[in-house]
């Protein structure tokens, strides 16, 4: 099993779920975030005042796949998240040793 762990565009979120139930994902979780990377955020101006707003809001997906279907997960998560331009995001991916469903006590790839 493989956590698959991607932080994009609030806008983008839509695009993303739909085609990862289009090939199969069941579960996910979807976390509100804020942070940036090499974007460092921007300079706004309110009520004549300039500002710096240095974390951007972010939507974070967590999935846990079974191996076999991870690379599709990716792939679908780039195709649909891509904008070209800064700010896009990132995915990480780790090995998940076990996964437990606590209702019953399935465990490995039965329980995701």
């Amino acid at each position: 099993m493989q956590k698959i762990e991607a932080v994009i565009q609030p806008s983008k979120l839509d695009a993303v779920k739909e085609a990862l139930l289009e090939i199969g994902v069941e579960g996910m979780t979807i976390l509100e975030a804020r942070g940036h990377g090499r974007q460092k955020g921007h300079t706004e101006f309110y009520r004549g005042r300039e500002y710096s707003v240095d974390l951007l809001p972010k939507v974070k997906l967590e999935i846990v796949v079974i191996d076999a279907l991870a690379e599709k997960v990716v792939q679908a998560i780039i195709t649909t998240a891509r904008s070209g331009k800064i700010g896009d995001g990132k995915i990480f991916i780790t090995k998940i040793d076990d996964a437990i469903r606590i209702r019953n006590e399935e465990r490995g790839d039965i329980a995701l």
